[in-house]
């Protein structure tokens, strides 16, 4: 009896989060159909240096079928595979294993994804039988899996590039997981997989960490949360991963925010200073280019950067301009699409920043409103780490680019 209670309760607790708290264009930590890694990052030279942890987790008694892609810090995808979940499964990992050639072993064999007992025992969809990766990846992409994310010459690309060469041997990127419906070997860049493969039930959770054990180090927070919804979209709408669907909503995803608000803090306890992680989104697909530049829309722009100390005196973050006299640097605080950037530019040492990363690029569907994500991790050199997401202003739902006005003005 006990037992039959527990149950009944969960589900139906799992019913409320999953209904009655969700709303659409507002991004918040409910199940969703699309889970985003903003940034990660692996040291390459050391096993004690920082690396990467995340998890995707089942919110349904269900199994279900997730795929996990990994992109480069300019949105290039390198690898895909996909995960067995059984009901209310959870499946961690350690990016740096990735790196290291070992993927998790997932099925709905029972020795491989052990079904508890409020999981349904239904079985996974035949098309998946043989579908779920074997645990190993061949040397050949583990190669460019090195190559693309560090930024280097790739072989695989006939020498092309994926990244930006950062000058360093840690690898960089994002990584998306997706609900779908059968087992696939296609990137969401592929034609189709919205219509063949992607799922839009709102079932998915996780959270991710840096770890950094050099440094004692490590800092957590909850994966971006992406719902779906086929009947909230229509064609020329902007979604999430509306740039590889010509922006006919075909991935009914629900688009990030554009504008934000985050607290900096370069001193006191917090003696390491302020990081930003940022997500953007460059509106246009990327593929392999000429290695020793980006390629465009690459660096990106920004609509306006404000700094506020704790007295509300702004400052304006300076733009290209030149006045007789006077040159000013511009400063581009966000340009990749993944990156982790210091507050270098802010003084004095503590205050808050508004940033409006809108920006227009040629050839997009949707300008100059541009989905992005901001996270704020603020250290103490070898003592501790903290990090939170920085305050959404507004939604890419919406057209509206929203600026503070300057000098006063109306």
């Amino acid at each position: 009896m006990k037992k039959t209670v527990l149950c009944l309760a969960l589900v139906s607790l799992l019913a409320l989060g999953g209904s009655a708290f969700a709303e659409l264009c507002t991004v918040d930590d409910v199940p969703a159909a699309t889970l985003l890694l903003p940034y990660f990052e692996v040291d390459l030279d050391s096993d004690s240096g920082i690396t990467t942890l995340f998890s995707v987790n089942n919110a349904s008694a269900a199994p279900v079928l997730a795929h996990v892609t990994l992109w480069t810090d300019l949105s290039v995808p390198t690898i895909d595979f996909d995960l067995y979940l059984t009901g209310y499964d959870v499946q961690s990992f350690n990016v740096r294993d990735i790196f290291n050639g070992t993927l998790p072993q997932t099925g709905p064999d029972d020795s491989l994804s052990n079904r508890g007992a409020f999981s349904d025992p239904h079985a996974v969809p035949a098309s998946c039988t043989g579908g779920f990766p074997v645990g190993n990846i061949p040397p050949s992409l583990v190669q460019l899996l090195e190559e693309a994310h560090t930024g280097q010459s790739v072989a695989r690309f006939s020498g092309s590039c994926a990244g930006v060469n950062h000058g360093d041997n840690i690898a960089r990127g994002y990584i998306t997981v997706d609900l779908v419906r059968e087992c696939s070997v296609d990137f969401p860049t592929t034609p189709g997989y919205f219509d063949d493969t992607a799922g839009f039930d709102n079932v998915l959770w996780g959270d991710y960490f840096y770890v950094d054990p050099s440094n004692d180090f490590a800092q957590g927070e909850t994966l971006v949360h992406i719902e779906a919804n086929q009947q909230a979209f229509a064609p020329g709408d902007y979604t999430f991963y509306g740039r590889y669907v010509a922006f006919t909503a075909a991935d009914a995803r629900e688009p990030l925010s554009t504008t934000f608000g985050v607290r900096y803090l370069n001193g006191g306890v917090f003696s390491g200073g302020t990081d930003l992680i940022c997500w953007r989104d460059a509106k246009v697909q990327i593929n392999p280019f000429a290695c020793g530049g980006v390629p465009n829309p690459f660096p990106l722009a920004q609509t306006q950067v404000v700094i506020f100390d704790e007295e509300e005196n702004p400052e304006l973050v300076p733009e290209s301009r030149i006045s007789p006299g006077n040159e000013e640097e511009e400063i581009l605080v966000c340009p990749w699409e993944a990156q982790r950037r210091a507050v270098d530019f802010a003084t004095p040492d503590f205050g808050w920043l508004y940033l409006n990363l809108n920006t227009t690029v040629a050839g997009a569907g949707v300008n100059p409103i541009a989905q992005a994500w901001v996270t704020a991790v603020m250290s103490a050199e070898g003592r501790y780490s903290v990090g939170f997401d920085a305050i959404t202003l507004s939604s890419a739902c919406s057209d509206a680019d929203i600026t503070l006005p300057v000098g006063g003005d109306d």
